[in-house]
């Protein structure tokens, strides 16, 4: 376990760039790198990406309400390692993991892990705007140090771990020891520290199942009018009752166009 301390511990030390939009590693990180990956420019976040890129907006609002109940539960137990799914692709699980993540690490204390768990479909680094050359899969097959994989973004308390290259197992990968190790370790070396797992649709693979054993909580995201409603309760029992932290229902406006009338009255 030693290693990921070592990662971990030299991306909390790295000098952090000025706020804005996701950037680069250091330049001498880059040039110690063989193959670093290559990072998009500024203009290559997504803007859907709401909780930098328009961060007044009614939608960053409903991020930092979501942030407030993972931070302060009712249960009064924070939950340190959490995967974002679905049931089916297409219903926004990528879009909620990035922002949560970035609406966590833009608070006062909470450090960020932000981590792509989908081989098959990697979006994360297209959100955060990075390119997908070296990650998760490196690591876990022993290719690569987690030193050389994690991107220290812009965002001063976020961290970005790539999903790699493609993998012919993924579900094998994700059920190594490997993998338990390194959720365990980042979750219980540092008090401060959150690591969001955006994981493939429970219903298109078997990653998300396996994944859910190792986590602490999922979020799970439901698309308006995409899947239906027995295959959400199947896969809420697929994931475990007692794992989910709550359901995201996304893409469904027609109720929240007069919340956000009183917000942007409010804010006037």
């Amino acid at each position: 376990m030693g290693r990921i301390f070592d990662a971990l511990e030299k991306r909390k030390k790295d000098t952090a760039l000025g706020g804005g939009m996701l950037s680069a590693k250091r330049t001498d990180e880059i040039e110690k790198d063989k193959n670093p990956p290559v990072l998009l420019s500024q203009d290559g976040c997504d803007p859907k990406l709401v909780t930098l890129t328009a961060p007044d907006s009614f939608d960053a609002e409903l991020f930092k309400v979501l942030r407030a109940q993972i931070l302060f539960p009712q249960s009064g137990t924070r939950k340190k390692s959490i995967m974002v799914t679905s049931a089916f692709p297409g219903e926004g699980k990528t879009f909620v993991a990035a922002n949560l993540g970035v609406s966590i690490a833009s608070g006062i204390n909470e450090h960020v892990l932000l981590v792509d768990g989908d081989f098959r479909r990697p979006n994360l680094h297209k959100m955060l705007g990075y390119s997908n050359t070296a990650g998760l899969h490196e690591y876990l097959t022993d290719k690569k140090d987690l030193a050389d994989l994690i991107i220290r973004t812009r965002l001063d308390k976020l961290s970005f771990l790539p999903a790699g290259s493609p993998s012919h197992n993924p579900s094998e990968l994700l059920a190594s020891n490997e993998m338990k190790g390194f959720l365990e370790e980042v979750r219980d070396r540092y008090d401060d520290r959150l690591i969001i797992i955006d994981a493939a649709p429970v219903q298109a693979t078997a990653e998300a199942s396996v994944l859910s054993n190792y986590v602490e909580g999922v979020i799970l995201v439901v698309r308006s009018q995409k899947a239906p409603r027995e295959m959400v309760l199947r896969t809420v029992e697929a994931l475990g009752r007692n794992k989910i932290l709550g359901v995201i229902f996304n893409g469904y406006s027609k109720s929240l166009k007069q919340y956000g009338k009183y917000y942007g009255n409010y804010y006037r």
